[in-house]
């Protein structure tokens, strides 16, 4: 099957590229675009691009060759990369829900409380906030013992902080009570803050007299909240889950759709 995962792979990388440069080079380029929502939008793409690119080409070298090995640094900084990506992720996910939140229930001050200034602290704090939360992550899990089986059991995937916790022979609670504690902030928060948001949005949208206003409104905030349902969904069910519901299928099955098919399918939601 090794061919046909490396296609299956590889267009969906290609496919990401192509989409989210195109939204970057489309918000860069038109004046119309340069607004807080396509400003998020377009560091979601920046994302995307770099969170597939930390991931999917070892996956095509591994496929394409007949072992597939990778050293204790190179996992190390993989793991960093990717889980720094993640957490960004879900605090711009946050701001973006920020977003729609004052620009649908308080549109006469949006201008005001949503400026150029506050989407760089919120696109910055979210970018910083990830990158602190991975080094803590990286910084525990290799500092555990790790003897005998070397073998990660994602099967040409990535190196995870799960399967990496399965091979240690050392105590991993610390670990997985960062993970809770952590996950806590970065991922339940802001889910919790989203849709403490769509409440409000929702509830304002069923008020509004026009139906074309609530089209439009509803336009603005699907997309986004597609892309909420299909991240939050998959990454809390992979990092969250208690350890007696973890089986390395269900690991397998829930990381290629956080990790390879939702960059891949953020273009197409926006887009369309």
């Amino acid at each position: 099957m090794q061919p046909s995962l490396f296609s299956g792979f590889l267009f969906t990388y290609l496919f990401t590229l192509f989409g989210n440069t195109c939204i970057i080079i489309l918000v860069l380029v038109d004046q119309r675009l340069h607004t807080p929502m396509y400003f998020f939008l377009g560091n979601l793409a920046f994302l995307d691009i770099c969170s597939t690119t930390t991931t999917i080409p070892q996956m095509l070298v591994h496929l394409l060759s007949e072992r597939s090995n990778i050293s204790y640094k190179g996992c190390a900084l993989q793991l960093y990369f990717f889980f720094s990506f993640m957490g960004t992720e879900c605090l711009l996910l946050a701001a973006m829900a920020f977003d729609r939140y004052v620009a649908i229930c308080n549109p006469l001050c949006y201008t005001l409380i949503v400026n150029k200034s506050i989407c760089l602290q919120l696109a910055a704090a979210s970018w910083v906030t990830g990158f602190l939360n991975s080094a803590i992550h990286t910084v525990f899990t290799f500092w555990l013992p790790f003897c005998g089986d070397n073998r990660i059991d994602y099967f040409y995937f990535y190196c995870d902080i799960p399967p990496l916790l399965e091979l240690s022979c050392g105590d991993t609670s610390l670990n997985k009570l960062l993970l809770l504690c952590i996950g806590l902030f970065i991922a339940w928060t802001p889910f919790a803050c989203i849709l403490l948001s769509y409440t409000y949005i929702i509830s304002t949208i069923l008020k509004m007299p026009s139906s074309k206003g609530k089209r439009k409104a509803y336009s603005t905030c699907s997309s986004h909240l597609t892309v909420v349902l299909l991240y939050y969904g998959s990454s809390i069910f992979s990092y969250l889950r208690p350890s007696s519901r973890y089986t390395p299928d269900s690991a397998r099955l829930i990381s290629v759709l956080y990790s390879v098919l939702t960059p891949m399918l953020n273009p197409i939601i926006y887009t369309l």
